[in-house]
């Protein structure tokens, strides 16, 4: 996994009463130090679905069937199964890097494909140089810079959070689409500044074409390149540590064939504090154009004209004198309608709460209890809910 990956893995190990390395397996090979680095996820999760039997436009829940209301499945979780090679060297006064990942899945859909019908993910392929005094540059695939401390800083990364569904899925949603956008994984060129007494800054351009498809259709001849960057700083006094980030995007978006244009934009706010066993994140973001769980989705009307969306969430954590960490989070994603639109049956709101219990049964072995109730709402009022009980358990190495 990247360093920032890594260290929010570790980090979040290390809160539950784990003493987690942030290197994998390290093999010295000449002028190179090899990491070979992952984990192994899976989760048997019970889902019920209650509410509307009409699906929701841009709501992340199923919904419910005339003759059955529950699925069982067996998934990784939030975070994929994942196997990551990186290569660190020191050459003419740089820090050189690469990292190459893959992340398979646990499970298949359906039993007719005899279990044989995965294909792994593939989300990281990128390289880098840099120095401690002037930072780092990046090339390649990795995660998106706009919202990934969201991400990184959920609860359910060790979990399930919303979106279990049937067996077979890649992943789970753990929070997003119900408190952040995806950060995703793209194509990217950027800068890292060095850290600088706890201050850090992050500038890049993504591949253009990051606006995910939805019910307008696009060609997509881009003008300019996707731009995100973020901002951060870290601090620790006696027993406080914590973070404060803010990031943001800006896209061109080309709708239709007569290359009529708009431009989809988005920044957000965070904060996590940890002391004394007690953990609080809160987090919260506002874009136009953006649309609602991944970056573009249904952020616009047929017409092109955007749809304002804005949403958050807040988490406490506590860990228990046996190294159990109990953590309670709640998070909103609302999509509002473009002005005189009437649509009706577009998602309002998908809403999330979630309680969890993660063990560190070993060093690198945690135990994962969650509960989640999901809720996606219409403009007309409409409702479909999810509620789904997970146990399971997710290995570091």
């Amino acid at each position: 996994m990247n360093k920032n990956i890594k260290l929010a893995v570790a980090g979040a190990v290390l809160a539950l009463g784990a003493t987690a390395a942030n290197a994998g397996i390290v093999i010295p090979a000449g002028d190179w130090t090899l990491d070979v680095n992952g984990n192994v996820n899976t989760y048997a999760n019970w889902t019920r679905y209650s509410g509307s039997a009409t699906a929701i436009t841009g709501g992340i829940n199923g919904v419910r069937q005339t003759n059955e209301n529950t699925t069982q499945g067996i998934n990784t979780g939030l975070l994929p199964a994942w196997l990551g090679f990186t290569g660190k060297t020191r050459q003419n006064d740089l820090d050189v890097e690469f990292t190459i990942s893959m992340q398979p899945n646990v499970s298949d859909q359906g039993g007719a494909v005899h279990g044989d019908s995965s294909t792994p993910l593939n989300r990281q392929a990128y390289l880098s140089f840099g120095d401690k005094s002037w930072g780092s540059i990046k090339l390649g695939k990795d995660i998106g810079i706009f919202a990934s401390d969201a991400i990184l800083n959920d609860m359910t990364l060790l979990g399930v959070g919303a979106g279990a569904a049937n067996s077979g899925a890649a992943t789970t949603l753990g929070g997003i689409g119900t408190g952040y956008i995806y950060a995703a994984w793209k194509g990217q060129i950027a800068y890292t500044t060095p850290n600088m007494n706890g201050f850090q800054a992050t500038l890049g351009i993504t591949n253009p074409n990051q606006i995910a498809s939805d019910s307008t259709t696009r060609t997509q001849f881009q003008d300019r390149f996707g731009l995100e960057g973020k901002a951060s700083y870290s601090f620790a006094a006696n027993d406080v540590t914590g973070k404060v980030w803010v990031s943001g995007a800006s896209y061109d978006v080309t709708y239709n064939a007569a290359r009529n244009s708009y431009t989809a934009g988005v920044v957000d706010i965070g904060a996590t504090v940890n002391v004394a066993g007690f953990g609080l994140t809160g987090y919260y973001y506002n874009g136009a154009g953006v649309g609602t769980t991944l970056l573009g989705n249904e952020g616009t009307n047929g017409s092109g004209a955007k749809r304002d969306s804005d949403g958050g969430y807040v988490q406490a954590t506590y860990i228990l004198p046996t190294k159990t960490k109990l953590g309670v989070a709640y998070g909103i994603s609302n999509l509002d309608r473009a002005s005189g639109e009437t649509t009706t049956n577009l998602v309002k709101e998908n809403e999330r709460w979630t309680a969890g219990l993660y063990h560190p049964l070993t060093k690198h072995l945690n135990l994962v209890a969650e509960y989640n109730d999901v809720k996606a709402r219409d403009n007309e009022g409409d409702r479909n809910k999810a509620r789904t009980a997970s146990l399971g358990a997710i290995l570091f190495f």
